[in-house]
């Protein structure tokens, strides 16, 4: 069954990335791009200034110390919150001034992988993959979780992608760690977003699963030409398997290059050290 349809390291933040160095697609909008994007919480400046983009077909890593500023980033990108200052794009669409059925249009294309992987444990891994169709049909179907043969095969697909058809009838809490976040990772593909953000996908995963997550996320965004922003505290991770890599500290950019340059220097000026 198959699925449904990158600078050198410089003193100054480095902006874009020549197309020759990325799987971008040279005429398509950004998946997502921030523009000089700043946010205050009362006293604390959680974003500073901060522009970069995703383009699809791409796995950017963002990276930076704790209270760097990188879940402000999601928050703002699904305008859970709003910046003061600047703006965020979705697919070439602001989200500025978006409300109402416009907003949640955008937000149905976004797909969310978190760190504790967000399933029902006492459902299947195809009903939890099901859920990925919930903008896609009527809430009586939802509630009644008999979504039709065409969904049903779209989620199925999804599960065949990330190597777990085998498994679409098992309880989602009797799966491994790694399993349950491909799960998820098959949800989104099943909601057929088109932008990914993943905050921490595999923090909580052994090295193995946690490798195999990553680079499922990075060739279902190379196949599908799926724009995924992947926060990360493992930096060989982000080094191994991202495009590029964004790195904030206190709020501000003060990285965006491609992960193989991002060496032992880029390291010691992100997190102010150098590494083990």
């Amino acid at each position: 069954m198959t699925a449904h349809p990158h600078l050198p390291l410089t003193a100054e933040p480095i902006m874009g990335t020549p197309l020759a160095e990325t799987h971008a697609e040279p005429l398509a909008p950004p998946a997502l791009s921030l523009a000089g994007v700043t946010k205050r919480y009362r006293e604390t400046l959680a974003l500073d200034d901060v522009s970069f983009m995703v383009h699809p077909g791409e796995l950017v890593a963002l990276v930076g110390p704790s209270g760097a500023g990188k879940s402000t980033v999601f928050r703002c990108l699904t305008r859970l919150v709003t910046a003061d200052a600047g703006h965020v794009a979705v697919l070439g669409t602001r989200l500025d001034d978006l409300r109402g059925s416009r907003l949640r249009e955008v937000r149905r294309r976004i797909g969310l992988i978190f760190q504790q992987f967000n399933l029902i444990g006492r459902l299947s891994a195809l009903d939890n993959v099901l859920a990925g169709r919930l903008g896609h049909v009527s809430t009586l179907r939802v509630a009644t979780r008999l979504f039709p043969a065409e969904d049903r095969q779209i989620a199925l697909a999804a599960l065949d992608r990330v190597g777990l058809l085998e498994k679409a009838y098992q309880r989602a809490d009797s799966l491994s760690g790694g399993q349950q976040q491909r799960v998820a990772i098959a949800r989104v593909l099943a909601q057929q977003s088109r932008v990914v953000l993943a905050d921490e996908p595999v923090s909580s995963l052994d090295p193995s699963s946690a490798a195999n997550v990553i680079g499922v996320l990075r060739d279902i965004a190379r196949e599908h030409r799926i724009g995924v922003l992947c926060a990360l505290h493992q930096v060989d991770f982000a080094r191994d398997y991202a495009d590029r890599i964004v790195a904030l500290r206190a709020g501000r950019l003060v990285l965006d290059v491609p992960a193989r340059h991002f060496d032992d220097a880029a390291f010691a000026r992100v997190y102010g050290a150098t590494a083990a």
